[in-house]
């Protein structure tokens, strides 16, 4: 194993990738590597597998994204035969992964594709007709296609895994496993994990040969580039504090808890003057998109999301991470409070907690290896504001954009009678939320 240090800078070239990338990478102003992607990138074009270990924020995409894309050089696809699969928890970060190895991609001479739920069958079945190399992927719809016989991985040359632990947490192993199991025997592969349990040191044992394993020192270290604070407060007050903090300027991302929740926050948000997205599993994919294309956009934002629906938001600019319910554990802790401080970048993280909250976000804080400030806080006091930068709100309502009517087609009866029922796809919260018996639900959205 290797624990990444600072050690003398090398440039994409030294690592020994092929010159089309590093020119593509000088075009996007790309020309120093993190840490994860020095470390690793050497091994896996040398043909090893890889065991990546790192909190989100690290560079893993281009980590595996550029050798995967050096690796494929010379190699053709066939129809719905592709040649690289990388694995992903939700269609967020699987839309994500491929913004960044599509324009890769195309300076090797390789097409990509997202395969995720939400997004239209015909689409992506017609790419995969047209040879696309490299799918980026859910679970749940890429055995959809699979049971549908639209592919096969028999010809797979790299499968990448991309946040294992949180496709652990979301019950998604029996499907990854089904799904590497029809994988080319003896294809390179490469798992990019933050932590090894509920079952990822399985998959690691079961699935790569003799991986070379690299751990990037600084994210370990990314918790001190943070100032984290639990802020103990009256419930009465916890509104108006909310009200304050989300009015203030620079981007923000408020956690809760549950889909009604987030938008019982949103819409009090909206009511006092605080233009907010929501992002959760109830959300057409669609919606879901331009919330998080405008939240990226915009200088001074407010996003609000639970849990499931946030992971792989890789977003620059979040200066503020705000724990509005508590999370339910101390991964969810980092992972939320991960959304800030990344890249090297300096962010805070305030945690609301009423007085009867105080000691079990106490113990969560503590299992996470974070020491917070613990403060009372009183609506817009001297600490709120010099911390958060909470302002009053305008208490002008957010009147929000309608989209002109469409013509409405005349009623040709029941779309589905006489043909074939039509499948029903749940939200990432039923399909990962809760109790064991969900865990152990495969499909992804």
């Amino acid at each position: 194993m290797s624990l990444l240090a600072a050690e003398k800078q090398l440039t994409f070239r030294e690592l020994g990738l092929a010159s089309a990338l590093v020119n593509a990478l000088d075009a996007q102003g790309i020309t120093e590597p993190f840490p994860i992607q020095a470390a690793t990138i050497p091994d896996a074009i040398a043909g090893h597998d890889i065991l990546g270990r790192g909190q989100t924020g690290s560079g893993k995409t281009l980590a595996f994204g550029l050798a995967l894309l050096h690796n494929l050089k010379g190699i053709k696809a066939k129809p719905r035969k592709p040649i690289a699969l990388v694995l992903a928890p939700t269609r967020e970060l699987a839309q994500q992964i491929n913004d960044v190895l599509a324009p890769l991609a195309r300076a090797v001479g390789h097409d990509s594709v997202v395969i995720a739920g939400g997004m239209p069958y015909g689409k992506q079945i017609n790419a995969l007709k047209k040879s696309i190399s490299i799918l980026v992927a859910t679970p749940g719809r890429l055995i959809d296609l699979l049971e549908k016989e639209e592919l096969r991985l028999d010809e797979l040359q790299i499968a990448v895994l991309d946040e294992a632990d949180q496709m652990a947490d979301m019950g998604f192993l029996p499907a990854v496993k089904q799904i590497l199991n029809q994988a080319k025997k003896g294809g390179q592969r490469f798992l990019f994990s933050a932590t090894l349990d509920r079952g990822v040191d399985g998959l690691v044992r079961q699935y790569l040969n003799e991986p070379r394993t690299h751990t990037v020192k600084e994210i370990e270290g990314s918790k001190a580039k943070s100032e984290h604070y639990v802020f103990v407060l009256n419930h009465a007050e916890k509104t108006d504090i909310s009200n304050q903090i989300a009015s203030r300027d620079g981007k923000s991302i408020f956690f809760v808890r549950t889909k009604r929740g987030a938008d019982k926050l949103a819409t009090n948000l909206s009511s006092v003057g605080v233009k907010v997205g929501t992002l959760h599993g109830g959300k057409s994919q669609a919606v879901r998109t331009r919330t998080l294309t405008r939240f990226k956009e915009q200088k001074s934002a407010v996003l609000v999301a639970t849990d499931v629906a946030a992971r792989g938001i890789h977003v620059d600019g979040i200066d503020l991470v705000v724990h509005y319910d508590a999370p339910a554990d101390f991964k969810d802790y980092l992972h939320r409070s991960g959304r800030t401080a990344r890249a090297g970048k300096t962010g805070r993280v305030v945690t609301l907690a009423t007085h009867k909250e105080q000691r079990a976000i106490g113990g969560i804080t503590t299992r996470a290896g974070v020491e917070p400030w613990v403060m009372a806080i009183r609506s817009m006091d001297e600490k709120l504001v010099s911390i958060t930068g909470a302002k009053r709100p305008t208490g002008i309502p957010v009147v929000e954009e309608t989209t002109p009517a469409q013509p409405q087609r005349p009623f040709r009866g029941p779309r589905n009678q006489g043909g074939k029922k039509r499948r029903k796809y749940g939200s990432d919260e039923r399909r990962s939320n809760g109790s064991a018996h969900r865990r152990k639900r495969s499909r992804s959205i």
